[in-house]
């Protein structure tokens, strides 16, 4: 009996799931699941070793890398025989940050596409927040605080 699949942290839902060649009729499509936009994005967008990579969607690296050369071949595929792509499906979850507030220690989840670390606790309106994620590195944490001050 096989081990069952194990979920792919995705940090980011593409609004764009359907890419098409201009000009030129479609001979046909491929469908690429959303882990594997997400391991093109790591590697090739965003610069991230392997590693890296692997710890953010909380997979092995051998895992990591069968997903992302997958995703690689699909795209070479569509773009030399000129098919398009549709980003849609997989086995993936949605990564969340988890905060707690350090007054009352009051909890709560907001999505990682959101982007920003709330201001304050929903409960008590406590500006007092940190996250408690730990795939999260605090450095993160801190660009996102760093970030909300220079913008106030």
């Amino acid at each position: 009996m096989s081990r069952p699949t194990k979920y792919r942290c995705v940090e980011f839902i593409p609004e764009v799931k359907f890419f098409q060649p201009g000009g030129v009729p479609s001979p046909g499509e491929l469908t690429m699941p959303v882990e594997e936009f997400e391991a093109i994005r790591l590697k090739d967008l965003e610069g991230l070793d392997q590693i890296g990579c692997a710890q953010r969607m909380h997979v092995s690296r051998a895992t990591f890398q069968r997903v992302l050369e997958s995703a690689r071949r699909k795209m070479a595929e569509a773009l030399v025989n000129g098919k398009a792509i549709h980003v849609q499906g997989g086995n993936f979850r949605l990564a969340v940050l988890r905060f707690r507030c350090a007054e009352y220690g009051h909890e709560w989840e907001v999505p990682f596409e959101a982007g920003d670390i709330p201001p304050e606790c929903p409960r008590c309106y406590s500006s007092n927040v940190y996250c408690i994620n730990q795939g999260v590195s605090p450095g993160k944490v801190a660009r996102h605080r760093k970030k909300r001050r220079l913008s106030e």
